[in-house]
C-alpha cells in the first residue's frame, strides 16, 4: 500500500487523495469484507468499508483545505493490459484492444490472480492473524476484557492506543477482532482496532512523513483516531439499541453453508495457502539474516572501488581492501 501511495504522489496526485487512498485501501477490498463477513457479522462487515470510506474522505479534505495549494501535474495512469501485457494502452486504442482477447483468457486470468497473487499476499498474514487469536483466546481471561473493554470511551481510546503502533494487516486484524467480541470487547472497540491496526503503524508513519510531509501525516492520523472513536461509539449504541449481541453474531456466516461445502473449502484454502505461507516464512527469515550491504568505498581519485554500484555517492569511514581488481570493491 505505501509504495503505490508514493507512486501516485510522484505522478501527481496530491496529499489529500493520497491520503484517502492509503486510509480506504485496507479497509474496503473484496478481501477484507469478505473475511469480516465470514468471521464477524453483517453489522460490522457493513460498517468497516462504511467508515473508512467516510474517514477516508474527511482526511482528504481536510488536508486539501489546509494544504498549501502546491501544483501537481496530471496522473499518467498505467493502462497495460493486465492479462498478458500485449499492449501498453497507449500504442493500440480501447476498441482494437477489446479484441485481443476472448472473454474465456479474460476470466481465466482473473481466477489466476485471485487464486495465487492475491491470496499468497494474504495468507501468511492470515496465519498470523490466527495464531494471535488463538493466543488471546487461551492467555487472556474473557473477564479482564469485559472490565476494561467493555464499551464506552475507555475501551475506544485503549483500542486506539493499541491498534496505532501495531503493525498488522486487514485480513490478520479480522481473526483477532473475532476472538476480542468473544472475550467481552463491544463490538465498537474491536471496530476502532479493525479500522486503526491496518491503517497506522509506527513503520508506516515514518515513511508517511517522508512521502507526505509532517502535516499531512498529522492530519491523517488525527483523522483516523477521532473517526475511529466517534463510529465506534455510534456502533455500540446502535447494538444497544436494537438489543443485539454480538456474540450471539459472530461466525454465523457460515451457517448458510453446509456441512460439505464448509470441509471442501477448508481443504481448497489449505492446498492453496501452503506454498504462499511456506514462501512467506521463508522470506521473513531471509529478512532476518540478510547480510548488510558492503559499503561503497571510493579511491583515491573520487571513483568508486565497486564498479556495479557507480552510481552510488561514496561513503565515507570504510573499511575496505584493495584488490587488483576494482570491480571486486
Amino acid at each position: 500500500m505505501l509504495p503505490t501511495g508514493a507512486g501516485l504522489k510522484k505522478q501527481g496526485a496530491n496529499n489529500g487523495a493520497t491520503t484517502a487512498f492509503l486510509i480506504s485501501t485496507p479497509e474496503s477490498g473484496v478481501d477484507s469484507i469478505a473475511i469480516t463477513y465470514a468471521l464477524l457479522d453483517p453489522i460490522l462487515t457493513v460498517a468497516r468499508p462504511v467508515v473508512a470510506f467516510v474517514t477516508a474522505v474527511a482526511a482528504g479534505v481536510t488536508e486539501n483545505i489546509l494544504g498549501r495549494g502546491e501544483n501537481h501535474g496530471v496522473v499518467a495512469p498505467d493502462l497495460t493490459c493486465p492479462v498478458d501485457g500485449c499492449c501498453d494502452g497507449k500504442g493500440c486504442s480501447p476498441e482494437k484492444h477489446k479484441r485481443h482477447h476472448t472473454f474465456v483468457e479474460k476470466t481465466r486470468a482473473g481466477l489466476r490472480y485471485a487464486f495465487t497473487e492475491v491470496w499468497a499476499d494474504l495468507a501468511g498474514w492470515f496465519l498470523v492473524g490466527l495464531l494471535l487469536a488463538g493466543l488471546i483466546t487461551t492467555v487472556i481471561p474473557a473477564e479482564m476484557m469485559t472490565q476494561y473493554l467493555g464499551g464506552g470511551l475507555t475501551s475506544m481510546l485503549v483500542m486506539l492506543a493499541v491498534g496505532i503502533p501495531l503493525y498488522i494487516c486487514a485480513t490478520a486484524s479480522t481473526p483477532i477482532a473475532a476472538v476480542l467480541i468473544l472475550k467481552g470487547v463491544s463490538p465498537g472497540a474491536a471496530l476502532v482496532f479493525l479500522l486503526a491496526g491496518p491503517a497506522t503503524n509506527v513503520t508506516s508513519l515514518t515513511v508517511l512523513m517522508g512521502v507526505l510531509g509532517r502535516r499531512a501525516t498529522a492530519i491523517y492520523l488525527a483523522t483516523i483516531a477521532i473517526s475511529t472513536v466517534l463510529f465506534g461509539l455510534a456502533v455500540d449504541q446502535f447494538y444497544l439499541f436494537f438489543g443485539l449481541s454480538p456474540k450471539a453474531l459472530v461466525g454465523q456466516a457460515a451457517e448458510v453453508v453446509p456441512v460439505w461445502g464448509q470441509v471442501a473449502g477448508a481443504f481448497t484454502l489449505l492446498g492453496l495457502s501452503i506454498r504462499p505461507v511456506f514462501r512467506t516464512l521463508r522470506k521473513w527469515a531471509a529478512a532476518d539474516v540478510a547480510p548488510r550491504p558492503a559499503c561503497n568505498c571510493c579511491t583515491e581519485d573520487g571513483q568508486p572501488l565497486d564498479r556495479k554500484a557507480h552510481n552510488e555517492p561514496c561513503r565515507s569511514g570504510c573499511a575496505c581492501t584493495t584488490t587488483s581488481d576494482p570491480s571486486n570493491g
